[in-house]
């Protein structure tokens, strides 16, 4: 059998990788809490190192919590690589949210967690027994979508999880903006005001997640120039839409925000690593 020799480089060498460089913490506290609606809890979170996260103006801007179990004795900020290393069982979970307000001159940001009635979610146990002084340590912000004055129009597609990057968005839109949000919602009385322009219509899509699909899915969508969209909802779902929009519709992809922000059946540390697999994938 004939071996071929592949040379390595010094930077591919395991043992002289240059040390990952870890990515900033900030640790902030809980200020205040409330209920928006029966399943949405609204957390505002500031401290001194708010600074620290990479402030944007996106509107779906978005951090992640550091969960840590509270049974693991664990105090923010955490050695993530230390804990990696010795101790993976007591790694804190991360967990995406849009931040739904900036307050630069409060240091401090809001959050909507949607809460489920078992509070099964790590999350949503965190954010069900947050009390005001509590520390939690957040990463971020990322984002990359903010409504452009000069679109025709607007339409934005999503489901409870996108509540508050849509909520954002229609509150930052030119006053004479045009355009129609859609938001679909287990429970009819999740639905809550939202500011928006006058141009803009909204329209709650109450019920099972596929009258959302049967919703864009009628849409006339013929004049397509010029329109920018935001859709984002469940990974299945949001394969649906995409082909609704674009194959269908023949909106350009590059009009459109679009991705999955939570799948079926998968808690987000399964989510996000399938999004390197196929099946994570929402583009055809």
């Amino acid at each position: 059998m004939h071996t071929t020799t592949v040379p390595t480089t010094r930077a591919e060498t395991p043992t002289e990788r240059p040390a990952r460089k870890p990515k900033r913490q900030a640790v902030l506290e809980v200020q205040a809490k409330r209920r928006i609606s029966p399943h949405l809890l609204r957390i505002t979170l500031g401290g001194e190192l708010y600074s620290a996260l990479n402030r944007n103006h996106h509107t779906d801007a978005y951090v992640k919590l550091l969960i840590a179990d509270p049974a693991a004795g664990l105090h923010p900020p955490y050695d993530l690589d230390a804990l990696r290393e010795e101790s993976p069982e007591l790694m804190p979970v991360r967990r995406t949210y849009t931040v739904r307000h900036w307050n630069d001159q409060d240091q401090s940001l809001e959050i909507d967690v949607v809460l489920h009635g078992d509070n099964e979610g790590a999350a949503s146990r965190w954010a069900d027994a947050a009390q005001p002084g509590d520390l939690i340590a957040l990463m971020g912000a990322g984002g990359g979508y903010l409504p452009q004055s000069e679109s025709a129009a607007h339409l934005l597609i999503g489901d409870h999880a996108a509540l508050p990057a849509i909520a954002a968005s229609l509150e930052s839109m030119d006053p004479a903006a045009q355009g129609l949000a859609l938001i679909h919602l287990d429970h009819e009385e999740d639905r809550i005001e939202l500011t928006r322009p006058a141009g803009v219509e909204l329209h709650w899509v109450i019920g099972p997640r596929e009258q959302l699909l049967e919703t864009v899915a009628a849409l006339d969508l013929a004049e397509v120039e010029g329109l920018q969209v935001f859709c984002h909802a469940e990974r299945g779902l949001t394969k649906q839409l995409r082909r609704v929009l674009v194959k269908d519709a023949g909106i350009p992809r590059e009009q459109i925000s679009i991705s999955a922000y939570w799948a079926l059946g998968r808690v987000e540390d399964e989510f996000q690593a399938e999004k390197r697999e196929p099946v994570g994938a929402i583009d055809d």
